[in-house]
């Protein structure tokens, strides 16, 4: 069980801002923060891990205080036990694949290593040096030697922006499956929404510092109104001038829709934006004889 309420002044594009953030997590959850850039979410974690100090607040794990800032209470990195994936790896280059993940353990454990490199089918590549490493490989690598650990926390710093679309669907289903053998509370930002959709049992919605929405997958990214229409939410991924109109992709869901929008609006969209898809209800009554 994570609590956590915490503030923290910010810079950001759109200048200062306030990091405002209260929430609490489930036993082995996933919980995906969820915005674009710039809206805090980095510095959420990091907050997490001890690696930034808010201006006020604190963090409860487990029932251990990590941070109060009433009580004058500070824990280290060190004595957080986390397991953090950082969005470039941070893998030591100067060890193989083996070392890297057995570094940190608390306690050495050579056979928990093998496992964790048989269960990501990477026991042949145990030898092997970070430079000589896919992405993907060395994105796998960081998530080992998180899990590891054994942390109370595990953190994902946008593991798979880097990657390409297919490489990214794998790690996906790898991740989630580590993290129920495991049952690691996990925490995850990501402005990606296939990411919020496969890997979220619960979802934090952010913008400018300010948690939005929260809930499940379908009940942050999908919202109806069955008496008078509906409501879609989605990213959009990209927009196509057609000499009097654009046409929007957008992904809602698992699924990319396509839209025509009037010149005004859509140059006012930029990739990257989230949008909302309204309708109305229409009913055709015929009348018999």
């Amino acid at each position: 069980m994570i609590r956590l309420k915490i503030k923290k002044r910010l810079f950001g594009p759109q200048g200062e801002f306030l990091l405002d953030v209260e929430f609490e997590t489930k036993q082995a959850e996933f919980l995906v923060i969820f915005g674009p850039s710039g809206s805090g979410k980095t510095t959420l974690l990091r907050i997490i891990a001890g690696l930034e100090k808010p201006d006020e607040g604190f963090i409860e794990v487990d029932g251990k205080i990590w941070y109060d800032s009433k009580k004058k209470i500070n824990l280290p990195p060190q004595k957080r036990d986390v397991g953090f994936v950082f969005q470039d790896y941070a893998l030591f280059p100067n060890m193989n694949v083996f070392e890297n993940i057995a570094y940190g353990m608390k306690k050495k454990d050579k056979h928990k290593v093998i496992e964790l490199l048989r269960l990501a089918k990477m026991e042949a590549l145990k030898d092997r040096r970070p430079d000589t490493l896919s992405g993907g490989q060395k994105q796998r690598v960081a998530l080992l030697r998180a899990i590891a650990r054994e942390p109370k926390l595990l953190l994902l710093d946008e593991p798979l922006s880097s990657l390409d679309r297919d490489i990214a669907t794998f790690l996906r289903e790898e991740i989630k499956a580590f993290q129920r053998r495991y049952q690691i509370p996990t925490l995850m930002v990501s402005h990606n929404i296939e990411d919020a959709i496969r890997l979220a049992d619960k979802i934090l919605k952010i913008e400018n510092g300010k948690i939005i929405a929260s809930g499940s997958p379908r009940e942050v990214l999908f919202s109806k109104n069955p008496s008078s229409g509906f409501i879609l939410k989605g990213i959009l991924l990209e927009k196509v001038f057609r000499g009097t109109d654009y046409l929007l992709s957008i992904a809602i869901g698992t699924d990319i829709v396509e839209i025509t929008a009037s010149k005004e609006v859509g140059e006012t969209l930029n990739s990257g934006d989230w949008v909302q898809i309204s309708g109305k209800f229409f009913a055709t009554v015929r009348e018999f004889r």
